[in-house]
């Protein structure tokens, strides 16, 4: 391989490191700037605006957006958690009441008067004590670790902020500097391909978007009618792990059920693994029609993909 090649590689290698890491701000600006650009375009053709202005006006549109639901949820979300972990030590205490009736139960059931619990048995309720414990103090360090990042994460908000503004206003000017490195004869195919790459890649993420507002709303209404405490905040850790790659709503729903239905609460319970159903159903009846019609495909092509 010529030198020139392999160095070509290494730079484009550091530079998409880099871009996913120290540069994930101004990545997240550009897509933004991009999805903005059909509403700076429309001011400045009905609203006879210039560019600066148009630019401004949807960035700070964007911007108090953006700042108003993060108000909203963040606080009602850092509500519930508050109020959740000052009720981690009586959910502890109830955890280690039942494996002590557990115990109880197993010493009735035995016979003779022997050893009235099997040695196996009791090491395990006692490990599951062990991790209870364990499991409370990792939520909490992961609390505390998210307090400390604070700092960081208003930096970078604001850092995402400006670059908005900055990739807004000067849209052409990039585009017109992107486009100068094919041949003249290529640049109108070239927009072609970035228009429809464009409307491919942000109608995923509106379709994207849109599920995760209606398994939102689905888990809010259900936790609400199952009487779970703290819907909101278990709602959005629900639909946030659900985006992840791999794992999904039941990652989180089944294994809580299960818990319910071991400790003794059938009605809750059921009622998780019913919410699951009707998440899992409503998302797979949902999903080809919404994705297909965002990407431009038709739902049993989008289907079938899925």
């Amino acid at each position: 391989m010529p030198m020139r090649q392999f160095m070509l590689i290494v730079f484009a290698l550091a530079f998409l490191y880099l871009l996913f890491t120290a540069g994930a701000p101004f990545l997240l600006a550009l897509v933004a700037a991009i999805f903005l650009e059909p509403l700076t375009l429309l001011l400045m053709n009905k609203g006879r605006m210039n560019r600066l202005a148009a630019s401004t006006i949807s960035s700070t549109l964007f911007t108090v957006l953006l700042l108003g639901l993060a108000a909203l949820i963040g606080m009602k979300v850092v509500a519930e958690l508050t109020a959740f972990m000052q009720n981690v030590p009586d959910y502890l205490q109830q955890s280690s009441a039942y494996i002590q009736h557990l115990l109880e139960q197993a010493q009735s059931f035995s016979s003779g008067g022997a050893d009235p619990v099997p040695g196996q048995l009791e090491s395990w309720l006692s490990k599951v004590t062990e991790v209870l414990t364990s499991l409370s103090q990792s939520i909490t360090g992961y609390l505390l670790n998210f307090a400390k990042g604070i700092p960081d994460f208003f930096i970078f908000f604001i850092v995402f902020l400006v670059a908005v503004y900055l990739f807004t206003l000067s849209m052409p000017q990039m585009k017109k500097s992107f486009l100068s490195l094919f041949e003249e004869k290529s640049r109108g195919q070239m927009e072609q391909v970035l228009d429809s790459l464009r409307k491919s890649v942000f109608g995923f993420l509106r379709a994207q978007l849109l599920l995760s507002v209606i398994t939102y709303i689905i888990c809010f209404v259900g936790l609400l009618i199952i009487g779970t405490g703290y819907p909101l905040a278990i709602s959005l850790l629900i639909v946030v792990v659900d985006i992840l790659p791999v794992l999904g709503t039941g990652s989180v729903i089944v294994p809580w059920a299960a818990y319910q239905l071991v400790a003794g609460d059938i009605f809750t319970g059921i009622g998780l693994l019913l919410l699951f159903i009707v998440i899992t159903v409503v998302r797979r009846i949902m999903e080809p029609k919404i994705l297909g019609d965002a990407v431009g495909i038709g739902a049993l092509s989008a289907l079938i993909s899925l």
